[in-house]
């Protein structure tokens, strides 16, 4: 009898053993991170960033992106689609966008990238940049500080100037942020119409029939976008020009200045990194940016027949030649 209880267990054994691998081992989590835009798609840099912590597309994770197409009035019902997928996160860039996403949830997290000026506060969005205190947390960007910059860098570099346009990114945008360097330089401001369908060369047209004798290209998700277009209209319309991105000036643009766009998407892939790790937008600061670079590019200044002042490439973190 006991051998035969032995051999029944070598038995056993022996089939458990050779038994096929059917049981899988357990599917690991797919975050779903939502994305949410007046225009555009997620930056490279951005996607580069997450895809280094983990995420990485169709793998780990996947990415619902709603883009407004520039119909800002259609941000809330696409960041409401977010909510209804659902998603564990939504990154939402500009202040449309967040605004829309704080009022379609409360309980999922949002991460500002970015909001771009003034007003953070009086809106509601969060409570404080030290505790926000809900949903919503992300970097702040600085745009109405960094344009008055960008103004007084403009004017550096194109010291006859007395009149400056500045490109309409439209829907209530003033220039109350820049009148006071105006004033300061006793120059003239000229806020270009919104440009519409038939493009940013009849835009241009328009500023330099003003006349004007440089052009202000402030912080805008559009501009961005469309930046090599507007880059071809000022090359067209042999206009100086400042815009808000390094890679502006190195793809054609004549100067820019702002934050180093690496270090901000990297910021913000962290931001979800923590969030999907568990921590609480509640309890995490939101950010300012506090890398910036000035890029000059020389070959742009020679084709617009300007010589930029010494103390303006001494400026320069970059200069392109």
């Amino acid at each position: 009898m006991q051998c035969k209880t032995s051999r029944v267990i070598v038995t056993l054994i022996l089939s458990l053993l050779t038994a096929p691998l059917t049981a899988a081992p357990p599917a690991a989590k797919v975050w779903r991170i939502g994305y949410l835009t007046p225009a555009g798609n997620p930056r490279t840099t951005f996607l580069e960033s997450l895809r280094a912590l983990g995420y990485v597309d169709g793998q780990t994770a996947r990415f619902e992106i709603r883009t407004a197409q520039d119909h800002l009035e259609r941000l809330p019902e696409l960041a409401a689609d977010l909510v209804r997928t659902p998603v564990d996160i939504i990154v939402a860039v500009s202040a449309p966008a967040i605004v829309a996403a704080k009022q379609a949830t409360t309980t999922i997290p949002v991460i500002m990238a970015f909001w771009g000026r003034g007003g953070l506060l009086e809106s509601g969005v969060v409570a404080s940049f030290a505790r926000p205190g809900g949903n919503v947390t992300g970097v702040y960007m600085l745009g109405a500080e960094l344009d008055a910059k960008r103004f007084e860098l403009l004017l550096e570099a194109v010291p006859q100037a007395r009149t400056v346009g500045v490109l309409n990114p439209g829907r209530g945008w003033s220039l109350t942020h820049l009148r006071p360097v105006a004033a300061a330089h006793r120059i003239q401001i000229r806020l270009s119409e919104e440009p519409g369908p038939k493009g940013y060369d009849t835009t241009f047209a328009a500023l330099r029939q003003a006349p004007v004798d440089a052009v202000l290209i402030p912080a805008s998700p559009r501009f961005f976008r469309d930046h090599r277009l507007i880059i071809e209209a000022t090359a067209t319309h042999r206009t100086p020009a400042i815009y808000e991105w390094g890679d502006m000036a190195r793809a054609g643009g004549l100067m820019a200045y702002g934050p180093v766009m690496a270090d901000i998407d990297q910021r913000i892939a962290t931001y979800v990194h923590k969030i999907l790790t568990g921590a609480q937008p509640a309890d995490l600061p939101v950010e300012q940016p506090t890398r910036f670079e000035f890029v000059v590019n020389l070959k742009t200044a020679q084709t617009l027949g300007l010589t930029l002042p010494p103390r303006v490439l001494l400026q320069a973190d970059e200069v392109l030649r």
